[in-house]
């Protein structure tokens, strides 16, 4: 059966503001499911866990449900899911408890391709710890990152490998197998920031053989709330907790201070929308997420096919990359105009969009700061053909 986006776009308040929403790279709209979970535990009675009385109780359930509902997303065991403000925020944190015992000549390697959030946290950590760092370069061409670098990058001294499950910028996905059979083959840990991927493929921590997998539940039209999932959950107790209670074990190592817990409810329900992408999927909760996420892979992969076979019909415009796996990010150069002027100019036209100066980033490397920067978009679920046209008739009349 077909992907019914015009289903999904009815589970959407926001689309009815009339603008062209390709900013999907800056965060989903928001479900109305989401937004009736998060208000209706604002309005509930919940206090701190521990007690026996029902709001404790109540507190106590949610953050339950939350982890078992990011595990069902991911593939991985509860006991093993860490919940935070944010996936940069919770990196930050396990950079700072794995780097306790890093050393002078310990080496650390992140890639060209990956979002700050991947990359900051292991950059502070190897100022601090006196350890190096190594880059994985992109190809130029295509934004590919090529997996035989990996062969000579990773070393017996390589403590940790920082990779993106795809790029928000350019949409390329790593080859994360490979990775990890080098990594493993090193005795190196892999941190994988699967923000990007999460919303638009079916993921599975076992199969990606990753130790560690951070997402962001804004990616998705979830709340800004995010989990770091570790393969192995008994790694948490060997290392240094953050938690102001003394007491903490597991996955309360790495969170301090109170749950938001209106936010973990509306978590729970931006996890239970994914599972209903696909109105026929059937099964566990995990089972409904592999069916609905393959479904809307499928759906998004025409439609981005079509996109960037009419911007490539456009002489004045240039696509940036080539990857082969994919997620629907995109960005593109316009010839002879800014991407400052690109985005005003589809404002105007009630197209969503954003302008990278390319001063920085994956965008550093391939020079775009030259030639006045790229212009980013993002397809969602929500995203329907008439709104790829529209991005595309907006784009022609600059040519």
């Amino acid at each position: 059966m077909a992907f019914d986006v015009a289903r999904v776009r009815g589970l959407f308040p926001a689309l009815g503001d009339g603008w062209v929403h390709l900013d999907a790279p800056a965060g989903m709209q928001v479900p109305e499911q989401v937004a009736t979970a998060v208000s209706t535990a604002l309005r509930a009675p919940v206090s701190g866990p521990g007690g026996l009385f029902p709001a404790s109780q109540r507190a106590e359930a949610i953050v339950d449900a939350a982890r078992r509902s990011v595990a069902d997303l991911v593939g991985g065991d509860p006991a093993g899911v860490v919940l935070g403000p944010s996936a940069a925020v919770l990196l930050q944190r396990l950079a700072d408890a794995l780097t306790d015992d890093w050393f002078m000549g310990d080496e650390v390697l992140v890639s060209r391709l990956d979002h700050p959030a991947n990359i900051a946290p292991w950059l502070r950590a190897t100022q601090r710890t006196g350890s190096a760092v190594k880059w994985a370069e992109v190809d130029i061409e295509t934004c590919e990152l090529p997996s035989w670098q990996y062969d000579e990058l990773v070393t017996d001294r390589t403590k940790l490998i920082a990779i993106t499950a795809a790029s928000g910028a350019v949409g390329t996905r790593p080859d994360l197998a490979k990775i990890a059979s080098v990594a493993r083959a090193h005795g190196a840990m892999m941190v994988v920031d699967a923000s990007s991927a999460a919303p638009f493929v079916p993921l599975d921590i076992n199969a990606m053989e990753a130790d560690v997998v951070a997402v962001g539940a804004n990616a998705w039209g979830g709340p800004p709330v995010g989990a770091l999932v570790f393969r192995d959950p008994s790694l948490l107790d060997r290392l240094p907790s953050c938690s102001v209670e003394p007491a903490a074990r597991g996955p309360e190592r790495l969170e301090l201070g109170p749950h938001a817990y209106p936010l973990l409810a509306g978590l729970v329900a931006s996890i239970e929308y994914l599972a209903e992408l696909d109105d026929v999927a059937t099964g566990t909760r995990r089972e409904r997420l592999v069916t609905s996420l393959a479904s809307v892979k499928a759906y998004q992969a025409g439609l981005l096919a079509n996109l960037i076979n009419e911007l490539r019909s456009l002489r004045h415009v240039m696509v940036i990359g080539d990857a082969m796996r994919r997620v629907p990010a995109l960005a593109f150069t316009i010839a002879g105009v800014k991407a400052t002027e690109g985005v005003e100019h589809l404002a105007e036209r009630g197209v969503c969009a954003f302008a990278d100066s390319g001063q920085h980033g994956v965008f550093s490397v391939l020079g775009l700061g030259e030639v006045g920067g790229a212009i980013r978009v993002g397809l969602a679920h929500y995203t329907n053909a008439v709104e790829v046209d529209e991005l595309v008739r907006a784009v022609a009349e600059l040519g």
